[in-house]
């Protein structure tokens, strides 16, 4: 790429993946740069995060509006003015509506390996179930709950004296890595879509995004 690619990370706590993204594009040769963070509330690590960086942030709660609708327009305008070539949800406790997704690329993260244990205790639930490996999903969000096209996945093996803590821990210290290459690979090579298969860089059988 002749320029860094923009992304836009959205976040919702401490914004552990965000920092791996900052760390990540202090190298030029990453191929993108963070250029806004954005969040549904305010007094959280990340924007602190983002602050500490001299990021610019933006916070678009979803009480200020009185309608969902209302609040999917406003956040998607607030993503709008940065520009972004890629949006990051990274910890982002909101399910984002069609004015964002119809507008930009949304990468998104879940520690499962989908479409097992979808939804917000994806690491309960797979030690509730007894598996022996789980992981972490990278995917494109749509408008569903971690329904999306799967980008990437990287498994992480369940140890007998597993809580959920411990598990989800050891699954972010994967996912944050995951993330970062899956990031840098689709802003440097690019990717396609076809159906539900996504495919990074020149590899055959896609559809341009």
């Amino acid at each position: 790429m002749s320029k860094a690619g923009r992304l836009v990370v959205l976040v919702s706590g401490s914004g552990t993946n965000l920092q791996a993204l900052l760390d990540a594009s202090a190298d030029p040769s990453y191929g993108a740069r963070v250029v806004a963070v954005g969040a549904d509330r305010e007094g959280i690590e990340g924007l602190a995060r983002a602050a500490k960086a001299q990021i610019p942030t933006f916070v678009e709660k979803l009480r200020d509006h009185e309608t969902r609708v209302e609040w999917d327009a406003a956040i998607a305008a607030r993503i709008a003015e940065h520009e972004p070539d890629l949006v990051v949800s990274a910890g982002f406790m909101k399910i984002l509506g069609a004015p964002t997704l119809d507008s930009f690329p949304v990468v998104n993260t879940h520690p499962a390996l989908l479409p097992s244990f979808p939804g917000a205790h994806g690491v309960r639930d797979a030690l509730a179930h007894g598996v022996k490996v789980t992981g972490c999903t990278v995917m494109l969000a749509d408008a569903g709950v971690d329904t999306g096209p799967i980008i990437a996945q990287e498994p992480v093996p369940v140890l007998p004296d597993d809580d959920e803590a411990v598990l989800h821990e050891r699954i972010k210290t994967v996912e944050r890595r995951l993330l970062v290459d899956i990031v840098g690979r689709m802003v440097r090579e690019g990717w396609t879509v076809k159906g539900r298969i996504v495919r990074i860089g020149n590899q055959p059988g896609g559809e341009s995004t």
